[in-house]
């Protein structure tokens, strides 16, 4: 047979590594080195060295093609100079294939890096597992090379292009640079490599997981001084051996409060940052960027080839525009390095490699999971995947076998739980959506339905924010396709979202669904939390709107007509605040009279206390001190310890509440040492249970006594916090408040114009939002503004407008100040006495103490008003240190030295 032209050069470069897959590129370059040739010639020629060795006649078999990959030789190889004929030109007969170069820099993997170079050197056989893309290959070939002086010698065999189980032995033989010929290559493989002490690197084994495994015992049971370091998306399940599962990189689960140089001291941002870096030498990373870059590593789950790609289009689109790109499907289809293998120049390459290597079950129970986001159980997950086709004990094999492949990652440190890798999670969405809407839609009418019988079952559960993602997911799916499972869930998840804090998407799908509230579930149980829930956080958000009065009251006339006197109790609690906060006082004492009624019905404790509560704060708003005092006490008395799941249930941490209220009684009674200790327990309280607006309302009545004592620092601290979390919940009225409390706060530093501006604008937002309840205290600070700036005209309006409204609706707490400060302003004598007469007949000390301190400084002052001062000093035997003991402590001196003066000069 004569062969010549290209066949022969073609046949040539085969049989220089007789098994070993070639690629297309690498036969075009060695045939063709100087011309631009296409694979159609490739093809044309190749199929005629085929005919030329009579390939397939007779069932002889010389050439493979491994489709997409390339071709290799197959048939046993006969040699009359070996040396010549079988080993690769620039390689001599028995020289192994030298290792991939390593990377510059491993990042994040030091102290893995370090514990398995030491493992391997003294371990038979260790496989590498992860997911694809993982960093399995890169880790491997690093350690190869740290451990090569330790071996005669380090053979590399990439088994990616090889299709064909047949062909591993041939593959290896050519790696190690063995020669060939004979029908059984392994055992020629074996008797080279029996005495030798080498390191086999297998890279890429999961597609011939079983051919692998074969292999490896064998080579143990002849050659045991060969140690085997083999990578896989999942383990060989071999005898002997050891297996290390390659984690993510490490990426920060929370960015705010880090600095820069802390958010880069991850390895997964050091990565992104490197590659984007090398694309774009010119970009710079800021704080934002880090930030940006540590979000796309979350979403990325720590994964290298997905961090890799993704920072090369930062280098072309942005960090915002790369960020929205992420997760969408055209994103799996991102290009990396040319030179990279096939299979990971794109994550859908990627992907596609695991997906073809399922068996049909495998591939429905992965496209199925794809429903689930984020974390889910094993339970969850077998009530998703089964039906007609798929069986629960398939399904439960499925799952450790997509496990054990590295698609499916098992978080054994929560719970037993399982997730999809986010862009795994895209990749196996798009499959299901292949199959068709028909089984699109029975997978997620099975997970609406799963996690809808779990919430009814459990409750909120403990583990609120490991349900969130999918309960949104259900809900999404359910508004679309089935209105009814749809209400129900929503009803079911408002404990969840309040349990979260998740007050705007409460309200949101609460209006979804009290928009679709169907006959059947009109007057229910099921419409009841839809109206709790939605008109507390339509308070909370949007401000006190009728539409959340109007859902309160729904609320309670459902509640009475079930004969449900908790949830009664519960309703009341919210729209007594709810009046408060617009300003009605006397319907928040209705409600507050209302509860202690059906208290009284229920005969517990714990409702008694909810009910002192509402009557305790609605004195203490009316002026009432003593009164407040008493229901205050009583219900901290007979209230149960504050525990979230009962402030959930509430809306609100009624204990809490009273406790705070209890401390501006306490101050307003004289009682300042008590009051600044009940209030700096109840706010540590308050932020222990995590709830955000229990945690604001306790804020907003510290920041009042720490004024009142004049202590402006922790004034200033008490605002801070309230303002972070006014902004970070998107309460708007508090994000109102909040520019009410710098003024006031602008105006006890001596900065009055900026005080004026901030209490102006607070009062006009609070007023759009219906929040009346802190604005007879800013005007009053206002008023004094006005004062400081000789604006005596406004400043008496003002005034007296607030004093006509606080007589009207019933709050009368700050009308002694109120009436203090009229008479600063206008001079009058007659008012300051009649301020005192009301503070007096309301139990409040402090306000007297403060209108005798003013008594005493006017111009026509006697012996009279200095006795009054001393006289209500001496009620006080506590807090000496505040700014009013201080202040009337320096006046009796002044008096008396005044006094001693007149005296002598007499």
């Amino acid at each position: 047979m004569e062969i010549g032209g290209r066949a022969l050069d073609l046949l040539t470069v085969l049989l220089e590594q007789p098994g070993r897959v070639l690629s297309k590129r690498e036969l075009l370059e060695r045939v063709w080195p100087d011309v631009a040739v296409e694979d159609g010639s490739l093809r044309f020629h190749m199929a005629g060295l085929r005919k030329l060795l009579g390939d397939g006649e007779g069932g002889a078999r010389y050439i493979s093609t491994q489709v997409g990959v390339g071709y290799a030789f197959v048939a046993s190889v006969e040699s009359v100079d070996v040396e010549r004929e079988s080993s690769p030109p620039n390689r001599a007969a028995g020289e192994l294939e030298p290792l991939p170069r390593r990377v510059a820099r491993l990042i994040g993997r030091q102290r893995e890096l370090d514990m398995l170079t030491e493992r391997v050197a003294e371990t038979g056989l260790f496989t590498l597992v992860g997911a694809g893309g993982a960093g399995k290959t890169t880790l491997a070939i690093e350690i190869a090379h740290r451990l090569k002086t330790q071996f005669e010698g380090v053979g590399f065999v990439d088994l990616a292009a090889l299709q064909d189980h047949a062909l591993l032995a041939s593959a290896i033989a050519a790696a190690l640079g063995i020669a060939v010929q004979s029908d059984d290559p392994m055992r020629v493989v074996l008797g080279h490599i029996r005495d030798r002490h080498l390191l086999l690197l297998l890279d890429n084994c999961e597609h011939i997981v079983e051919a692998v495994c074969a292999l490896v015992e064998r080579i143990e049971e002849t050659a045991p001084r060969v140690h085997i370091l083999a990578t896989s998306r999942e383990p060989l399940r071999s005898r002997g051996e050891n297996v290390h599962w390659i984690a993510a990189l490490d990426y920060p689960r929370e960015v705010e409060g880090l600095s820069l140089g802390q958010l880069m001291s991850y390895p997964a941002l050091e990565l992104f940052a490197e590659r984007a870096r090398a694309a774009q030498s010119t970009l710079e990373i800021d704080l934002d960027a880090a930030r940006a870059m540590a979000l796309m590593c979350s979403r990325l789950d720590g994964m290298a080839l997905s961090i890799e790609l993704t920072a090369v289009r930062v280098a072309a689109h942005g960090f915002d525009a790369t960020a929205r790109m992420l997760g969408e499907r055209y994103a799996l289809g991102w290009t990396g390095r040319r030179t990279a293998m096939p299979r990971q120049q794109t994550l859908q390459a990627t992907l596609d490699w695991s997906y073809e290597l399922l068996g049909e079950l495998e591939r429905r129970t992965l496209e199925r999971l794809s429903v689930f986001i984020g974390a889910f159980g094993a339970e969850a997950a077998l009530a998703v995947v089964t039906d007609d086709i798929v069986d629960v004990d398939q399904a439960a094999n499925v799952l450790d076998e997509l496990t054990a492949k590295s698609l499916l990652v098992a978080d054994r440190g929560s719970g037993g739980s399982y997730r999809l890798l986010e862009m795994t999670r895209t990749y196996a969405c798009g499959k299901l959506a292949m199959r068709g809407l028909q089984e699109l839609h029975a997978t997620s009418r099975r997970h609406a339905l799963y996690y809808t019988d779990l919430l009814q079952a459990h409750g909120s559960m403990r583990e609120s924010s490991r349900l969130i993602g999918n309960l949104r997911a259900a809900l999404g799916w359910s508004f679309e396709n089935d209105l009814s499972l749809g209400v129900r869930l929503a009803s079911l998840s408002t404990a969840v979202m309040l349990n979260l804090s998740l007050l705007v998407e409460c309200r949101d799908w609460c209006e979804r669904a009290t928009n679709h509230l169907e006959d059947d579930h009109r007057g229910t149980a099921i419409e009841l939390e839809l109206q709790a829930a939605l008109g507390l956080s339509l308070m909370f958000t949007r401000g006190n709107v009728n539409a959340a009065e109007a859902a309160l009251r729904r609320g309670l006339s459902v509640s009475s007509s079930l004969g449900d006197h908790w949830n009664q109790l519960r309703l009341l609690g919210c729209l007594h605040i709810f009046h408060e906060r617009i300003g009605d006082f006397a319907t928040a004492r209705a409600w507050a009279e209302d509860a202690l009624q059906v208290a009284a019905q229920l005969e517990a404790p714990e409702a008694t206390a909810v009910a002192s509560s509402l009557a305790g704060i609605s004195h203490h708003l009316a002026g009432d001190q003593r009164s407040a005092r008493r229901e205050l006490e009583l219900s901290l008395r007979l209230g149960p310890a504050s525990v979230r799941k009962r402030t959930i249930y509430y809306g609100f941490d009624h204990r809490n509440r009273s406790g705070i209220a209890l401390s501006r009684c306490l101050w307003l009674l004289g009682y300042a040492d008590q009051s600044r200790r009940i209030a700096e327990r109840t706010v540590r309280e308050a932020a222990s249970l995590e709830h955000p607006v229990t945690h604001s309302i306790a804020l907003i009545w510290t920041f009042s006594v720490h004024l009142w004592t004049g202590d402006i620092e922790s004034a200033q601290t008490t605002l801070d916090t309230f303002a972070t979390s006014a902004e970070v919940n998107a309460f708007e009225p508090y994000i109102a408040a909040t520019e009410g409390f710098r003024g006031q706060l602008a105006l006890a530093r001596g900065n009055v114009e900026d005080a004026v501006a901030w209490l102006e604008s607070s009062l006009t937002r609070l007023h759009v939002a219906r929040y009346e309840l802190l604005t007879s205290t800013f005007a009053l600070a206002l008023a004094r503004g006005f004062v400081l700036l000789g604006r005596r005209k406004e400043a008496l309006a003002l005034l007296d407008a607030t004093i006509t409204e606080c007589e009207r609706s019933g709050e009368l707490l700050a009308l002694p100040e109120l009436m203090r400060v009229k008479a600063s302003a206008s001079g009058s004598e007659a008012t300051l006495r009649d301020a005192l007469t009301v503070a007096e007949r309301q139990g409040a000390r402090a306000w007297a103490l403060r209108v005798a301190m003013d008594l005493t400084r006017s111009p026509d002052a006697g012996a009279e008003s200095s006795a009054l001062l001393a006289r209500l000093r001496g009620e006080f035997d506590e807090g000496l240190d505040t700014a009013d003991i201080r202040e009337a402590d320096g006046l009796l001196a002044v008096v008396d030295t005044n006094s001693q003066q007149l005296t002598a000069d007499a």
